[in-house]
This record gives structure tokens, C-alpha cells and sequence, in this order.
């Protein structure tokens, strides 16, 4: 009864909660030897040489520094307080700044003159503004958190504002 109770209510079967069945079991034809396959003089014994991983440095050296070599040990400097992200810094070209922009509003800033779009570069994902390529000889105003020397010159001689925000 309680077997029916059982496999209506618990999940199906996995191969670690299942048995091996006793009579297939080694132990069963080591019946009625003393020793069951341990030998008289070494005895089986509970953890001859330790549990895990004891004994790296001593008794299991050889094992150690064969297998896993440099496993002891510490190299270079501790950095405490390491901070990930703090050497990211994803950059973009001047070239590519009007990119960032949809058509319409470049046209649209095109021809009004007095005007100029504001780009933020941070929100597209970018934090530097490298200074490769050619910008049309349109304003813009454009935030970053940096920009180069070159970047900025292109910038201001196509009329446009370089603004930094952290």
C-alpha cells in the first residue's frame, strides 16, 4: 500500500536515489571469507592517508606536483577593494557620433542653423570620445565623460560643444 502512496506522490525516480539491489552486491559472495577481499594484514581501515585533499605537502606530493603543479602557492598582489567596472571605459569616434541620432533629426537640425542637437554619448553606452574621422560641418553639442584633444578640436571647429558629465 504504502509503495502505491509513494509513486503517486513523489517525483519520478533519479539514478542517485536509487538502490543497487543487495543480492548483486560484492559483499554478498565475500561471505564466509574473513577478511572480505581486505586482506588479513592491511586492513581495511577508515581513511588510511587522510580525507580530501591532506597530505599536498607531504605524503601526497608526488601526486600533487605532478597533477597539479603550482596548486601551492601565491602570486603577485593583493588588490583589496577591487572594483570591476573601474578600468571600463567603451569608447567611440567622432565619425560616428551623428550615428548615435536618427536621420530625421539631423535633417531637421540641418536646417535649422540656430539650434543644435544634444547627443549624449553615455546613454548610448559610450564613455570616451576618440578623435578619428570627419565631422560634417554641423553644431552639435555632445556629453561625455571624456574626450580627447582631438576629438574636441573637430568638435568645436564643426561649431559644436564639448560637455563633460561624470
Amino acid at each position: 500500500f504504502w509503495l502505491k502512496e509513494y509513486t503517486r506522490n513523489a517525483p519520478p525516480p533519479i539514478a542517485h536515489r536509487l538502490k543497487m539491489t543487495a543480492r548483486f552486491k560484492k559483499n554478498r559472495s565475500m561471505r564466509g571469507h574473513v577478511s572480505a577481499g581486505h586482506g588479513r594484514i592491511g586492513k581495511h581501515r577508515k581513511h588510511p592517508s587522510g580525507c580530501g585533499n591532506a597530505g599536498g605537502q607531504h605524503h601526497h606530493r608526488i601526486f600533487m606536483d605532478k597533477y597539479h603543479p603550482g596548486w601551492f602557492g601565491k602570486v603577485g598582489m593583493r588588490n583589496f577593494h577591487l572594483i570591476k567596472h573601474g578600468k571600463v571605459c567603451p569608447t567611440i569616434n567622432v565619425e560616428r557620433i551623428w550615428s548615435l541620432v536618427s536621420q530625421e533629426t539631423r535633417e531637421k537640425f540641418a536646417k535649422e542653423k540656430s539650434k543644435a542637437p544634444v547627443i549624449d554619448v553615455t546613454k548610448a553606452g559610450y564613455f570616451k570620445v576618440l578623435g578619428k574621422g570627419k565631422l560634417p560641418e554641423q553644431p552639435v553639442i555632445v556629453k561625455a565623460r571624456y574626450f580627447t584633444k582631438e576629438a574636441e578640436t573637430k568638435i568645436k571647429e564643426a561649431g559644436g560643444v564639448c560637455v563633460l558629465c561624470a
